[in-house]
């Protein structure tokens, strides 16, 4: 298998915190030799950065507000991602979005927040890594007058239907999968969903420590995900997608080096 970029990986969540350096090792000892650490908040995007300067050419991140988090969004936030931004570990914009499902933050604040993310990214020139969840039709509304962006924007940790993603691929957005294709009781639909992706537009991610995938073994005794275990993801993409592991590593490895401007 070819080496392989992890697009979506927590490692500043505090379950990482005792073992960064072994997990980081794990990972490239099996074949991922980059991985993007999410920002999802002010501090998370601070700790990612800081963890990538730690692993130079290694591990770099994202700067933005999950919109979990977007009730903390006020006058400094954009200034403080913009100088997160300026670092040259930091490849794209987000994780930024909608979320409809918990509403953990209102949705005028969810939507004033999202916007003023895609308008950061256009004014710095950097990709978006994008959430949606149970937002489908709202995030397109938004996304139809940000359509100068779609090219430069991967829909990360994607679930949903076969008709959403007809829909997100038909615009031009990217793709990010995830070990919950994987999941035999949730999955299916994404099993199914992802024969619509075309090659060129996927990429794939661990979201660790979240989204351990479900077939793996044998299963970690802590439960955390983590970067290493990439490879069974692809392999498990590449099955429901009916292409080979390697055709689909290398497709990924690079759409990936491509869009984030990788090394």
């Amino acid at each position: 298998m070819d080496s392989l970029i992890d697009i979506g990986l927590n490692l500043a969540d505090k379950r990482f915190s005792k073992d960064t350096q072994e997990v980081v090792e794990r990972a490239v000892s099996s074949g991922v030799t980059h991985m993007i650490l999410t920002g999802s908040s002010i501090k998370g995007s601070q700790k990612s950065l800081r963890l990538a300067k730690e692993f130079p050419n290694t591990l770099f991140s994202t700067a933005g507000i999950h919109p979990h988090d977007a009730s903390e969004f006020n006058g400094q936030s954009i200034e403080q991602l913009r100088g997160l931004a300026n670092h040259q570990e930091v490849v794209a914009i987000g994780e930024c979005g909608l979320d409809f499902n918990r509403m953990y933050s209102p949705q005028d604040i969810q939507e004033d927040c999202f916007i003023a993310q895609l308008n950061l990214a256009r004014e710095m020139d950097l990709p978006l890594f994008l959430h949606v969840r149970d937002a489908h039709q709202r995030f397109l509304e938004i996304m139809d007058n940000h359509q100068d962006l779609i090219n430069r924007s991967v829909v990360h940790c994607f679930t949903g239907s076969a008709e959403e993603v007809q829909q997100y691929v038909e615009l031009g957005f990217h793709i990010g999968l995830t070990g919950w294709i994987c999941d035999e009781r949730r999955g299916k639909e994404l099993q199914e969903a992802v024969k619509f992706i075309p090659l060129h537009r996927l990429m794939v991610e661990t979201d660790a420590p979240y989204l351990t995938p479900r077939t793996l073994t044998p299963k970690p005794k802590n439960g955390r995900n983590e970067p290493a275990f990439l490879p069974h993801i692809v392999s498990e993409v590449a099955k429901y997608r009916g292409v080979s592991v390697e055709e689909l590593a290398q497709q990924a490895t690079e759409n990936t080096r491509r869009f984030f401007y990788l090394p």
